[in-house]
């Protein structure tokens, strides 16, 4: 039997599967930030404690740089008590589990998009997830692309407007692309907006997660959604396209919340990215949504191993 974990900075989950990634059980518990790694950590260990039987290999998607080598976390951004915690260690002691691995999420989520989900047919995935933070993962010929440790990838954190001398803080694609930034931005705007806007009926009163609405708003003609919804797929196009440039994919996966925006993002991002990409890498490479949704940390946690 094999376990995939997913340590994010909203939700955990626990599934046991088979080594191509189908899940047979799930466990899902939401993450209490005021319990920090603790509360998650023991979360796992009842789980663990549950099974009818001892796992032989554990996967994990940790929402946080770590080192995947030895399975230490580097830190997270999102919940503390993470920071140098030996997360592999920790999973022995409790295990006889023969392969445990440790890996960034948006790397896992990467791996089980490019190989059962929807870029299975391609040999170069890049997958971006688009969620509370941006992140990245790559995979060539069915394997995660490491760069040096602790991390890679991490296109959230690429600069859009550099931060200078004069105090200007700058702007990453993260700050400008990720559910919060959209969230704010949508914020921003509603003041602005005429009582007749459909995106200002349908945010109401609603304070986070106003992102969600966009894309019933574009589906009502809503200009404001339209316009935002290109304006991203644009920032997100430029920002893809230092990714091409140095890695050159077949195809560029959209996963993560703001994903859900669904083929209006898409083709945003692919209408843009070509006039950022040089010309020998025409045609740019082909913008796909993510497929396996939720279950991308967790189908590709149980295929760590494989």
């Amino acid at each position: 039997m094999r376990i995939g974990i997913e340590i994010g900075g909203t939700k955990l989950q626990l599934v046991t599967g088979n080594d191509t990634g189908q899940i047979s059980q799930r466990y899902r518990f939401a993450v209490d930030k005021e319990l920090g790694a603790t509360g998650i950590l023991n979360h796992i260990d009842q789980v663990l404690r549950q099974l009818p039987e001892q796992p032989t290999s554990i996967g994990v998607g940790f929402g946080g740089p770590v080192d995947w080598n030895t399975g230490r976390i580097a830190t997270s951004h999102q919940v503390a008590g993470w920071a140098g915690f030996g997360l592999a260690d920790w999973l022995r002691e409790r295990t006889n589990a023969a392969t445990i691995r440790i890996e960034n999420d948006a790397n896992v989520a990467a791996l089980g998009e490019a190989k059962r989900g929807v870029a299975s047919s391609f040999k170069h995935v890049f997958y971006v997830t688009l969620g509370s933070g941006v992140g990245g993962g790559m995979v060539v010929d069915g394997n995660i692309y490491h760069g040096a440790i602790p991390g890679e990838a991490e296109i959230g954190h690429l600069w859009l407007v550099p931060p200078d001398a004069s105090g200007n803080p700058g702007q990453t694609v993260e700050q400008t692309c990720s559910g919060w930034a959209v969230d704010r931005q949508i914020r921003d705007l509603l003041p602005q907006l005429d009582d007749s806007s459909p995106l200002k009926k349908l945010v109401g009163n609603t304070i986070g997660g106003e992102a969600r609405f966009l894309h019933p708003a574009y589906e009502k003609s809503d200009p404001v959604a339209r316009m935002l919804i290109e304006q991203i797929g644009s920032v997100l196009a430029f920002g893809l396209s230092h990714v091409v440039h140095l890695f050159h994919p077949q195809a560029i996966v959209l996963g993560g919340g703001l994903s859900l925006i669904g083929e209006p993002l898409r083709a945003a991002v692919r209408t843009a990215l070509p006039r950022f990409v040089m010309s020998a890498f025409h045609p740019a490479p082909v913008v796909l949504l993510a497929k396996l949704g939720e279950d991308a940390v967790p189908v590709g946690a149980l295929l760590l191993s494989s």
